[in-house]
């Protein structure tokens, strides 16, 4: 990535006055061999709503990576995709679930059961996608968004992935928040 990103996590000191608890390089940074040039970096995470705030807390974004929010949760996360490459097109369903898997929901990916490319994928969350900098496709069922910089996504659990169909690195903002599908959505899903 081009340079870590700087977390700064506030607090308050015994007498309730406002501290900076830590200020430094995000430490949850991830990459994977089957996705070369992809990294990503979990800013922070909470695990309930409304989120109880305290000092003692350890921080949230070490541990098992996660593509989704825990339940009732949320996470803010930095990635840098890289431009697409053959390697990457030609992934067949089992490396792509392999991918998911690695991110803690293998059954996230829908490639191989009507996704058509090897990082699409569903999850039940509303997800805030900010485009910082470079170009990126959205792909969805049928159809492709083509954003730039500055271009936001509300991404409401549609089946999706992310296609860098540029020469250069693509860096986004998400904030993913736990969702749940309506009673006859998830039906289809479930008959998918």
């Amino acid at each position: 990535m081009g340079g870590r990103v700087r977390r700064v996590v506030t607090g308050h000191d015994r007498n309730g006055k406002a501290i900076v608890i830590s200020d430094g390089p995000a430490p949850a940074v991830r990459t994977n061999p089957l996705r070369p040039g992809h990294v990503s970096m979990d800013l922070w995470k909470t695990a309930a709503s409304p989120v109880i705030l305290n000092n003692a807390e350890p921080d949230p974004t070490l541990g098992p990576r996660q593509i989704h929010p825990p339940r009732n949760g949320t996470i803010i996360r930095i990635s840098e995709i890289a431009p697409e490459t053959d390697a990457i097109r030609n992934l067949d369903s089992q490396q792509a679930r392999e991918v998911f898997k690695s991110m803690g929901n293998e059954g996230a990916s829908t490639f191989g059961r009507g996704g058509r490319h090897p990082f699409m994928h569903r999850t039940e969350t509303l997800d805030y996608a900010v485009v910082l900098s470079g170009e990126i496709d959205l792909l969805l069922d049928d159809q492709d968004v083509h954003l730039k910089a500055g271009d936001v996504v509300i991404q409401r659990g549609t089946n999706h992935a992310w296609s860098n169909r540029s020469n250069k690195p693509c860096r986004m903002l998400y904030i993913l928040i736990d969702g749940e599908f309506e009673r006859e959505l998830a039906a289809l899903f479930k008959t998918a």
